[in-house]
């Protein structure tokens, strides 16, 4: 499957006392340059999520957004601390035992002691493994975006391909043709001038026009590429430099066509053909 630099993927985790929000996004780019924010509490997996990247995308500008935002006292259930509370009754019966009149623990005062009441918390272990769990989940999202981005633009490359196909299989036809007319136009012209066209020398001249003139290699070429670039479309993977190469041999040939017209048909045809290519060559620069 053909995949597109473009895409942008979120998620989100919750954690006791604090959330995770991922956004992972990528745009085209010769190489692959990976830019991560992340919170102080995860910079330690710089390298962990560099090499996790590395080993998913081949090309394109990435980008990481990986932060950790502690949730308000009040929107996380507060924790009683057992342990803690059954160590101050304790005390506090070793106390009245002493002192018999001394005033019992209110629930006020007990829940007031340091330790006591507990704020839910995560290790930094867990913390890790879960945020290395929401990058895995938009890294695959965002695969399946770049996916399905690259099959909408597999579908156009192969509707210019068609273009293309159809503007050569037009043309090719009245090459012969265009060339008889020019030469017998070359031809009177020589006479008008008072030459013989069948003088040694001026043939030798004509025969070297037409060769240079002759441009079936050149549709044969573009005609070799395109199948070759159906190819690379249908192969799938990261194609996008394989395929920017072709489009560049496409432009090439269709400039040569031009520059070897004789027939206004025929320039017309490769100026249609830079108009199609040129549009194959901007989309190819979005695929991996």
């Amino acid at each position: 499957m053909i995949l597109s630099m473009t895409g942008f993927a979120a998620a989100s985790a919750e954690l006791p006392g604090a959330s995770l929000a991922a956004e992972l996004r990528s745009v085209n780019h010769r190489y692959l340059d990976l830019s991560l924010k992340l919170s102080d509490e995860l910079r330690t997996l710089e390298p962990v999520l560099r090499d996790k990247l590395a080993g998913s995308l081949k090309r394109g500008k990435v980008e990481l957004r990986l932060g950790v935002a502690r949730t308000s006292p009040g929107a996380a259930r507060l924790a009683v601390d057992a342990d803690r509370v059954a160590s101050l009754a304790a005390a506090a019966a070793d106390v009245e035992r002493q002192l018999p009149r001394a005033s019992p623990l209110s629930v006020h005062e007990i829940l007031r002691w340091p330790g006591v009441l507990a704020e839910p918390s995560v290790d930094a272990e867990t913390l890790a493994a879960r945020a290395l769990a929401l990058v895995d989940t938009v890294l695959s999202e965002l695969a399946a975006a770049r996916a399905r981005e690259g099959t909408k633009l597999a579908a156009i490359l192969s509707a210019r391909l068609d273009d293309i196909s159809a503007q050569v299989e037009r043309v090719a036809p009245r090459i012969p043709a265009a060339h008889l007319a020019y030469t017998e136009k070359l031809n009177a012209r020589l006479r008008e001038a008072g030459l013989d066209p069948n003088e040694d020398r001026l043939k030798q001249e004509l025969a070297l026009f037409a060769t240079k003139v002759d441009v079936d290699e050149e549709l044969a070429r573009l005609a070799t590429h395109v199948t070759e670039f159906r190819r690379v479309l249908a192969a799938g993977g990261s194609a996008g430099k394989r395929l920017d190469f072709l489009a560049q041999e496409l432009h090439r040939e269709a400039n040569t066509l031009g520059s070897k017209s004789v027939d206004a048909e025929l320039s017309r045809a490769a100026l249609e053909l830079k108009v199609l290519i040129e549009q194959i060559r901007e989309q190819v620069q979005n695929l991996e």
